[in-house]
C-alpha cells in the first residue's frame, strides 16, 4: 500500500556545491514550468528548489535524504535542518497559485528547510529528468514561492557553520590544496584572507594530514596535496573550529 502524503508539511532542499574551476559556491535549483492546455500560453516558468510533501511513515530527514536522492542519486551527504517557514502568505503570488492548484496540494504549506553539501561534479545535469541546474549563490535566477528566502538564510547558516564546524570539507576533493581551502572559505563568507597567515594556521591543524603527493595536471608548479582526517578532528575536538581566518 502506497504511504499518504501529508498535504500541508513539506520539506525544501538547498543544495550547495562548490566549483573548484570557477571558485564559485553555487545552488542546485529545478525549472518550473507551465502552460495553459488551450492556448499554450506560458504560465510559470522559473526556477524553485528541490522538495516534496512528506509521505504519513517518514520522519522528516527521510523525506529530506528521498527529496535529495531523487534529484541527485546522492545519499550520505552533508545535511542540516535549519528552520520551518510557515508565513501564511507565503504560497500565495498569483504565479504560485497558478502553480499549486495545478499540482493540487494545499496552500497553506508549511517547509521544513534542509541544505545539503556536496561537490557540483558530483550531480549529473546531462540526465537530470528535472532539469536541475546549477548558479551561483550571488547570481540567482527568478525564483518561485519564498525559495530565494529560503535560500539566503540557509546560506548565513552555512557562514556560521564552516567557522565552527570543518564542513567544509565536504564540498572540497579528498586531496586538495591549501590555497583550494582559502579559495573555498572567500566563496563563502565574502572576504579576503591574508595568504601566508591562513596557510600557517591551517597547515598547523593536527587534523590537516600532509600528503607525499603534489597536483598533476596543471600548468603552474604543483602544489602539495592534504587531506582532512575526520579521526583525527574526532580526538583533538574542542568547542572552537575557527581558524582565525
Amino acid at each position: 500500500m502506497k504511504p499518504e502524503l501529508i498535504l500541508n508539511i513539506s520539506v525544501d532542499c538547498v543544495v550547495f556545491g562548490y566549483d573548484l574551476s570557477t571558485k564559485s559556491l553555487n545552488v542546485l535549483v529545478i525549472k518550473r514550468f507551465l502552460e495553459s492546455e488551450t492556448k499554450k500560453e506560458v504560465l510559470v516558468d522559473d526556477y524553485v528548489l528541490t522538495g516534496y510533501h512528506v509521505y504519513t511513515n517518514e520522519t522528516l530527514d527521510d523525506t529530506a535524504t528521498r527529496v535529495l536522492k531523487e534529484l541527485t542519486g546522492l545519499t550520505g551527504q552533508y545535511k542540516k535542518q535549519f528552520k520551518a517557514f510557515g508565513d501564511p502568505d507565503r504560497l500565495l503570488n498569483p504565479k504560485d497559485l497558478i502553480w499549486i492548484k495545478n499540482a493540487e496540494f494545499h496552500e497553506r504549506t508549511t517547509t521544513i528547510a534542509y541544505y545539503f553539501l556536496l561537490k557540483t561534479e558530483e550531480v549529473d545535469l546531462k540526465n537530470n529528468t528535472s532539469q536541475a541546474q546549477w548558479f551561483p549563490v550571488d547570481a540567482l535566477p527568478e525564483l518561485g514561492f519564498d525559495h530565494k528566502q529560503i535560500i539566503l538564510e540557509a546560506y548565513e547558516d552555512l557562514k556560521g557553520k564552516c567557522l565552527s564546524e570543518p564542513i567544509i570539507f565536504e564540498l572540497l576533493p579528498e586531496k586538495f590544496t591549501i590555497n583550494e581551502v582559502q579559495d573555498l572559505y572567500q566563496s563563502i563568507l565574502g572576504i579576503t584572507i591574508d595568504n601566508r597567515n591562513f596557510r600557517r594556521k591551517l597547515i598547523n591543524k593536527k587534523y590537516i594530514i600532509a600528503l607525499d603527493e603534489k597536483q598533476v595536471g596543471v600548468s603552474k608548479k604543483p602544489a602539495q596535496l592534504y587531506m582532512f582526517s575526520k579521526e583525527v578532528y574526532d580526538k583533538v575536538f574542542q568547542k572552537n573550529y575557527l581558524i582565525s581566518i
